[in-house]
């Protein structure tokens, strides 16, 4: 049973925080370290939040974005801010790893406690204090239920309110993933009584894309969208040289893998796409057909059940022909 008082008190007598978040942030990952942030301001004068590499620019309109670090550009400066720290708090990944580069300069320091808050399968136990429930459908719905526990809603404010909410509404595909709870519509209402407005934030996700963004899209859909109707499966896949015709820029891609979804005979959709020479693949899937396994199994990757992430030691159109080698192995199960 976790001791929620002990907890506080620790957090009241804690002097420098710093927030850390996984490689490739998306909106849950940035959404929840930035209402943290916010939230932790009311007990600790010096909070930082650390991202690994550049958090994507289509969530910089949530407060407090500009104030974050990131590690590959300032690596000096973010290692002294978590050697001095004495509370880590390590948001919306399972296991260290899964900060890339910056995980290195976290373990500089063995001294500090920490708090890991994720909604991952398998957590790793490498914090003081975890609050790890892989049935929530993020881990910014976790941080509203963490605030709560503490017994601290009357310091939730708008601005944390649209944080939580932008890492709810990226996280459920806008409400639509099978992880979308009863409890989560209800975190939801809480967040509208502190004022956010859905449609609003809503737009500020979704409608700011670039010109070079929306042809990309338009581009993968009509040139790299590959279908195979006896699997119910799609795939889409982009190499580097795609990306760099349309001047990618990081958060591009954002919510690319869910469109085969909207295929109505398609079970299962997989984006693979080439950057810095490395080959990464995300995964998602309707109903019960679980692509965290088959991402474990082939790919060394993991997540959730219709959301996982994994990598290629091929180049893209060899991860292609892997994965068309595979689908025979599923048809049964994806056409159950």
């Amino acid at each position: 049973m976790k001791n929620w008082e002990a907890l506080k008190a620790q957090i009241g007598k804690s002097t420098k925080a710093v927030i850390l978040s996984h490689r490739s942030p998306d909106g849950d990952s940035i959404g929840s370290s930035l209402a943290l942030y916010h939230y932790l301001k009311n007990y600790i004068e010096d909070v930082q939040v650390i991202t690994p590499d550049p958090a994507p620019k289509f969530l910089s309109w949530i407060k407090g974005f500009d104030l974050m670090l990131n590690y590959e550009k300032k690596e000096t400066l973010c290692t002294e801010k978590l050697k001095e720290a004495d509370l880590i708090c390590c948001l919306d990944f399972n296991t260290p790893s899964r900060m890339g580069n910056l995980e290195k300069a976290f373990q500089l320091n063995t001294s500090a406690y920490i708090i890991n808050i994720d909604h991952h399968q398998n957590p790793d136990d490498f914090a003081d204090f975890q609050l790890s429930d892989t049935s929530a459908s993020s881990t910014c719905q976790l941080m509203y239920d963490f605030v709560q526990e503490l017994g601290d809603v009357s310091l939730l404010t708008k601005d944390i309110g649209e944080a939580i909410y932008t890492g709810i509404v990226t996280d459920t595909g806008s409400f639509r993933f099978s992880s979308t709870s009863k409890h989560t519509h209800n975190v939801v209402a809480q967040l509208i009584d502190l004022g956010i407005n859905p449609g609003e934030t809503h737009q500020n996700i979704y409608d700011n894309y670039s010109i070079d963004r929306l042809k990309l899209l338009g581009f993968a859909l009509n040139e790299r969208f590959n279908v195979y109707e006896q699997y119910s499966a799609g795939i889409i896949y982009l190499s580097e040289k795609d990306l760099q015709r349309f001047k990618f820029q990081k958060g591009d891609t954002e919510g690319l893998v869910n469109y085969p979804l909207s295929v109505g005979n398609i079970r299962m959709a997989i984006l693979i796409t080439e950057k810095d020479g490395k080959v990464k693949m995300s995964f998602r899937s309707k109903g019960d057909f679980h692509v965290n396994e088959l991402a474990a199994k082939y790919f060394s990757g993991g997540g959730h059940f219709n959301a996982a992430g994994g990598i290629s030691e091929l180049n893209v159109l060899e991860t292609v022909k892997k994965i068309e080698g595979l689908l025979p192995e599923y048809e049964d199960l994806l056409n159950a």
